[in-house]
């Protein structure tokens, strides 16, 4: 059985993932800096990455 945690850190990988997102595009549409775009692209790539992780593990540990 997995252990409750994961089930907190699931939801707030992906709320780290939309936050950072909207983030990026706040700085976008509003002009900002083109290398604190690039810097909120990164963060979400690597967030969406963990997301992913977690949830891998978590179907793989649900499976056995």
């Amino acid at each position: 059985m997995l252990h409750w945690s994961i089930y907190l850190f699931i939801p707030l990988a992906l709320a780290l993932v939309a936050g950072v997102l909207f983030l990026g595009l706040f700085n976008f549409a509003s002009g900002g800096s083109p290398q604190r775009s690039q810097r909120l692209m990164q963060l979400r790539v690597l967030f969406q990455f963990l997301a992913i992780i977690l949830v891998m593990v978590t179907i793989f540990a649900m499976g056995r």
